[in-house]
C-alpha cells in the first residue's frame, strides 16, 4: 500500500488533513482517523471527514472507501460533548427540508456511488457510530469493538442520523434498548443482532477488511455503483417501485461494455460448469477489468 503523494491536478493533499491519514491504492481510499487521545468527533474532525466525503464522491480514481483507527481502545468516541454545549438554542427549535450538516455528511457516505467499508476495531459511540451506520458495512474485532449510544443519559437524543438507522439495522425493540438504556453492545451482541456485518478475532479484522476492499475494488466500477443504488432503493421506494428501479439499473449495465466483456470472461474461466461453480466465489475473483 502506497501513501497518497500530492499530484499537481489533486485537489485533495495530505496537507489538507490534520486528522486523518489518507492512503490510496489500487482503487482503495483506506481512512484513518487520529485524533487523540480517543478520536472524540470533534467539529474539527467531523469537518475533515465531510471534506474528505465530498472530494472521494468525485474523485474516479477510488472505487472503495475503509475508514479505521489505529487506537487499540477506539475507532470514534463520540460526538465534543463541549461542541454540542455550544449550539444556539435562541429562539424555537425549528424543522428542517433539507439534509444539512452531521446529516448531510452521513448521507454522502451512504449514497456515494464508491463502497463504504468501516473497520471498528475499538469502541464506536454517539455520533460514531451514526457515520458507522451510514456506510455500506461495518466490521469489528471480538473482545474489543463496543457499540454505544450515550445520548440519552445525557438529556439528548442520537441527533446524527441514529434514532432512523439504528431501528432500519437491528429492529425497533433493539433500538429502544441500545438507545434508551445507554447500554454497551459487545461485538457479538451487534453481529447477531445486524449492527456488524461480522465479528471477527482482533488480529483478523485488519487483513478481513483490506482484502474484502479490494476484492470489491477489482469489479467493474459501474456494476458496484449500481448495485449499491439499487440495494439503497430497498430502503427508500416500496418493493413495487424498487423492483421497477432494479430492472432499470440492470438494463444500464447491460448495454456497458465491461459488463459483455465480464460475462464473457466468466465463461472462459470455468463459469457454468461443475468445477468451476464449485469454486465460483474464487473464480469470479479471477476475472479482470482493466481497460
Amino acid at each position: 500500500m502506497n501513501s497518497t503523494s500530492p499530484r499537481s491536478d489533486d485537489p485533495m493533499t495530505d496537507g489538507d488533513f490534520a486528522l486523518l491519514r489518507i492512503e490510496r491504492d489500487a482503487g482503495v481510499a483506506f481512512v484513518t482517523i487520529d485524533a487523540p487521545p480517543i478520536n472524540v468527533m470533534t467539529p474539527e474532525l467531523f469537518r475533515e471527514l465531510a471534506k474528505f466525503s465530498a472530494f472521494v464522491a468525485d474523485d474516479d480514481s477510488v472505487r472503495v472507501v475503509v475508514l479505521r483507527s489505529d487506537h487499540p481502545d477506539f475507532f470514534i468516541a463520540h460526538f465534543d460533548v463541549r461542541a454540542i454545549l455550544s449550539f444556539p438554542t435562541d429562539g424555537p427549535a425549528e424543522r428542517p427540508d433539507a439534509h444539512v450538516g452531521f446529516h448531510a455528511m452521513c448521507e454522502r457516505y451512504r449514497t456515494m456511488s464508491k463502497v463504504t467499508i468501516v473497520e471498528i476495531g475499538g469502541r464506536v459511540g454517539g455520533g460514531g457510530s451514526e457515520l458507522s451506520m451510514s456506510c455500506d458495512m461495518r466490521f469489528g474485532a471480538l473482545g474489543r469493538t463496543v457499540v454505544n449510544q450515550m445520548e440519552v443519559p445525557i438529556g439528548i437524543l442520537p441527533g446524527g442520523t441514529g434514532t432512523q438507522r439504528l431501528p432500519r439495522l437491528v429492529g425497533r425493540g433493539r433500538a429502544m434498548e441500545v438507545i434508551l438504556g445507554g447500554i454497551d453492545l459487545d461485538a457479538r451482541t451487534a453481529e447477531q443482532w445486524g449492527y456488524l456485518n461480522r465479528a471477527l478475532p482482533a488480529d483478523e479484522l485488519r487483513p478481513f477488511v483490506t482484502d474484502l476492499a479490494y476484492r470489491i475494488a477489482r469489479f467493474p466500477p459501474q456494476a458496484v455503483a449500481l448495485a449499491k443504488q439499487a440495494v439503497n432503493a430497498a430502503d427508500e421506494l416500496p418493493l413495487r417501485e424498487g423492483l421497477f428501479e432494479e430492472r432499470y439499473l440492470f438494463a444500464q449495465l447491460m448495454r456497458t461494455r465491461q459488463a459483455a466483456a465480464a460475462m464473457t470472461q466468466f465463461l472462459e474461466l470455468g463459469g457454468q460448469t461443475r468445477d468451476g461453480e464449485l469454486r465460483i466465489a474464487e473464480l469470479v475473483a479471477e476475472i479482470s477489468t482493466d481497460g
